[in-house]
């Protein structure tokens, strides 16, 4: 369920790299599924897939009183190689509220022996009205850390962002974010510096988005993937209600 923070609050930022997590249904829970089709898959303002194509899908579950819990795989790429690599997230939580709405949770990120580690995170969302304010905060990591001066310990690795979805006329939807990305596991990671800030801006309807995204990473970043300019995301993602 990668997104720039990942939860449901925040899924206005970039529709076209995240799982869509299941609402409380009225009367009970709800088991929905999730399909989804991008040309880059982009978290967090860096590329996932080598800025190439990535399919997704997920299951998800919500019981009425805000409980939900999820599964949602990818595709991804991170180095040139004609082994196939996958990133697997299962995760879990609890939303709700009226007028200021919450969403607080435990997300794991699973991925192959290309990847070299996995990790995960707990994450907040408190929103109001058209704004979320989010924190995502490294739980764990499975990484030997390389330099004795690093930690991958809880809380040294934090991205906070904020968002903004402006409905327009015809189900469109217009949504603003902003994120800031630090701590030793960013760089270790991504392959980034360790303190960087990523925005978008992106518009939604019907399954559809369209996002530009960038981050205010050198355009020299020797990463290879270009993190440092502007990317142009299409995507659409498809749900379905099971039962």
């Amino acid at each position: 369920m990668k997104n720039n923070f990942r939860p449901a609050c925040a899924a206005v930022a970039l529709l076209v790299s995240t799982p869509v997590l299941a609402q409380p249904g009225e009367g009970g829970g709800s088991f929905t599924a999730n399909a989804g089709i991008t040309n880059n898959y982009v978290w967090r303002g860096l590329t996932q897939t080598m800025n190439e194509a990535a399919v997704s899908g997920g299951l998800d579950y919500a019981s009425e009183g805000g409980f939900y819990i999820g599964t949602w795989v990818s595709n991804v790429s991170f180095a040139p190689s004609d082994v196939f690599s996958y990133e697997h997230d299962v995760y879990f939580g609890f939303s709700g509220g009226d007028k200021v709405t919450y969403d607080i949770g435990y997300l794991y990120y699973n991925y192959d022996d290309i990847a070299e580690t996995d990790f995960s995170e707990i994450y907040g969302t408190l929103g109001f009205g058209n704004f979320s304010i989010s924190a995502s905060i490294l739980a764990h990591a499975e990484a030997d850390e390389p330099d004795p001066t690093l930690d991958f310990g809880f809380g040294e690795a934090v991205y906070l962002s904020l968002d903004y979805a402006v409905p327009l006329k015809n189900e469109v939807q217009l949504a603003f974010h902003i994120g800031k990305h630090d701590g030793d596991f960013v760089e270790w990671f991504n392959g980034v510096p360790s303190d960087y800030t990523d925005y978008s801006i992106s518009l939604s309807k019907g399954g559809f988005t369209f996002t530009l995204s960038d981050t205010d990473l050198d355009s020299e970043v020797p990463d290879g993937l270009d993190n440092g300019s502007l990317k142009f995301i299409v995507g659409y993602t498809m749900d379905f209600d099971l039962f």
